[in-house]
């Protein structure tokens, strides 16, 4: 499929699809943009206290928007009931966010792009933003609360933002770069 023909087939979005779109092309670039001219040794570096580093924060992202994007069209169901989590479970978890050895950053921003082009096409072609499902049950989530397709949206801009300012801080302290100023 040539440029020309993908364009053309696509569907117009506009309106808040658009923003939604737009904020979240705005956010992913950033996160991605502290990757580069990265080898995959300075991914996988701490740089801060924190346990978080460039390679695992994309693959974080890319897992939580991949989560939050099956909550979209299942449901609850989609997502780990996090009460349940055992110190073991919890453990494993923290791989997402690391690089591991066997792990590339290209792998990963790989992975991400894929995850954000299914997010894109979803949100073009989503028909009701208003529909709601009961959230996961987990420790943070007050019960019998709900989301609707539009606030889980939102949530997917806001970790993304947030992990952006995350990975600007740890590409700072590893050499200096930063993604703006």
């Amino acid at each position: 499929m040539t440029t020309s023909e993908s364009t053309t087939n696509a569907p117009t979005v506009t309106g808040e699809r658009a923003d939604f779109l737009e904020a979240l092309a705005k956010q992913r670039h950033f996160l991605a943009f502290t990757t580069r001219d990265l080898t995959d040794d300075q991914a996988r570096q701490r740089t801060t206290a924190s346990e978080l580093c460039l390679g695992g924060l994309i693959k974080h992202v890319t897992e939580v928007e991949q989560g939050w994007v099956g909550f979209i069209l299942e449901g609850p169901s989609a997502m780990p009931d996090f009460t349940a989590m055992t110190e073991k479970d919890w453990a494993a978890r923290a791989d997402g966010f690391r690089l591991l050895p066997e792990e590339t950053l290209a792998g990963v921003l790989a992975e991400y792009e894929k995850a954000a082009a299914r997010t894109d096409e979803l949100v073009a072609t989503l028909t009701d933003l208003d529909r709601r499902w009961p959230l996961p049950k987990a420790p943070w989530t007050e019960p019998g609360a709900e989301w609707s397709v539009r606030q889980v949206l939102m949530h997917i801009v806001a970790e993304t933002a947030q992990h952006a300012g995350h990975a600007d801080i740890i590409r700072e302290s590893l050499d200096g770069s930063k993604s703006m100023g």
